[in-house]
């Protein structure tokens, strides 16, 4: 059975999907933009931009009923492979030291509203 997550803390949906989805005692997260969803402000550098799209996945598993802590693996889209050790800097705040998730990270050719980075999180219950 499928259980749709939403939330107000995390940018609302720009296309069509959710924000993030549970089944099966997994919650896997749309990839979230740097968006801040109570201004709608996009944040610059890709310190800023990696802090605020790791928040709106902490609060779309947080409306599921999980932390960080939670997440079994990550994907991580960067605009430019050069941005990688910023953002990596940024992700290891984000979860207990000694129990990171698996991730994956690539460049991509462009990401929506030319964003420098984009995440998506799964989760276990």
């Amino acid at each position: 059975m499928k259980t749709v997550i939403s939330t107000e803390k995390a940018p609302a949906a720009i296309g069509p999907y959710s924000q993030g989805v549970c089944g099966g005692g997994i919650v896997i997260t749309s990839g979230q933009l740097p968006i801040d969803p109570a201004t709608g402000a996009f944040p610059e550098t890709i310190e800023e931009q990696t802090r605020q799209s790791l928040t709106n996945c902490k609060a779309v598993l947080e409306a599921a009923g999980l932390t960080m802590a939670d997440a079994i693996k990550t994907t991580v889209f960067l605009s430019d492979m050069n941005n990688f050790a910023a953002m990596n800097g940024v992700y290891a705040e984000f979860f207990p030291e000694g129990a990171y998730p698996a991730r994956s990270a690539v460049e991509v050719a462009r990401l929506p509203k030319d964003a420098l980075v984009e995440i998506e999180v799964i989760a276990a219950k």
